[in-house]
Order: C-alpha cells, then structure tokens, then sequence
C-alpha cells in the first residue's frame, strides 16, 4: 500500500489536490457501498447538516446529501477494514510529512438523483482541527453524463474530478473551495477530515 499512499501524496504536493485511483481494491469498495445502500433501504440516513454549532441545520438550497456518520463501535467487519487502511495512511502520512495527524473521523454520503453540494470550504471558522478532506467513491460504471462530479476551484481555474469507483481524493481542508455538481443518479461516497488537536 505504500506505493499507493505516496502516488495520493505526490500528487497532493504537485497539483495541490491527491488522486489515487486504486486506494480501495474492488472488494472492499463493493462491500462497503452494499453497507451504504443497506443503510439507505432501511432509512438509516440523515439529512446532511450544515455548520458545526448551535446554529447548524439542514438546508436543501446548500446541499442537498443524505449521511451516516462511520463508528469503530459499529463492529461492522468492512468498515473496520475501512479504519484500517486509514490508520495504515495516517501513519505513513505522519512519518513522511510530518503532518502531525491525531485523529479522523467519516461519513457515507448518498446523494439520490437530483442531489447537489454548493460551493464551499471544509474547516470551519469556529475549529480549525480539519487538516485534511479525504473522500472515497463507490460508483461503479461511472460516465461523465452521471453528472455528480467533484469541482475543485483554484484562483483560476477548475478541476472536474468523476466519482469512480475506488478512487480516492485528497487535499488540504482549509484551502480549496470545491462543491459537488448535480447527479443525475445516486451517487454514493465515503467522506471524511483527517484532523488536528488544533481548536
């Protein structure tokens, strides 16, 4: 896996924005969107909110995402394969760069049909412990009609990045607007930070 970590991490420092496209084999990526779409028949999601304090609260005009928050607690045999590839990353992460990572938490993210997340940014004003984004796709046959395709802002220009699936991306939370384009079917995701003990 270490090959695999520092193509994500080279391709961070080159293009400010990591793409690995074999981060999750195939087998883990099927079982964990057959976990997401479980969770999803069953009605287990929530509305994604927004905003991290008393005044957060879902608002559709923004985004429009359904979530379940992941949960070493959950003993879930997938999932716990989930947290350790990232434990296996953040290691490697910290003893490469230096980054000083103490912590991560994740979510599942359905966006059904129709779904969207406007522009915006990952660290929020009142906690500034989101370090890194890390999102993982689980859509397989992907095309580029499907929509659903992160758009990364730079001071210039865009980036299109389509959810494939197994792919995993990675920046830096604090620094790039991005937003997640209209879907034209469900779209399904592993999101997550990868944090600090900074407040």
């Amino acid at each position: 896996m270490e090959n695999i970590f520092d193509q994500l991490i080279d391709s961070y420092l080159i293009h400010h924005v990591g793409i690995s496209d074999h981060f999750l084999s195939d087998k883990l990526a099927g079982s964990l969107k057959d976990n997401l779409n479980e969770l999803y028949s069953i009605g287990n999601l929530t509305s994604a909110r927004i905003g991290n304090d008393e005044n957060a609260g879902v608002n559709k005009l923004v985004r429009s995402d359904k979530i379940f928050w992941l949960d070493k607690s959950h003993e879930d045999k997938f999932e716990d394969a989930f947290f350790l590839l990232i434990d296996e990353f953040i290691l490697h992460l910290n003893s490469t760069c230096f980054t000083g990572i103490t912590g991560y938490e994740f979510h599942y993210a359905f966006y059904e049909a129709g779904s969207f997340y406007k522009r915006h940014i990952d660290q929020f004003n009142s906690n500034k412990d989101r370090a890194f984004t890390v999102i993982f796709y689980l859509n397989e046959n992907w095309v580029y009609a499907d929509g659903g395709q992160l758009c990364v802002h730079f001071e210039d220009t865009m980036q299109l990045i389509a959810p494939l699936n197994g792919r995993c991306i990675f920046f830096k939370s604090s620094e790039l607007e991005h937003e997640v384009l209209l879907t034209m079917k469900p779209r399904l995701s592993i999101t997550g930070w990868l944090k600090t003990n900074l407040v």
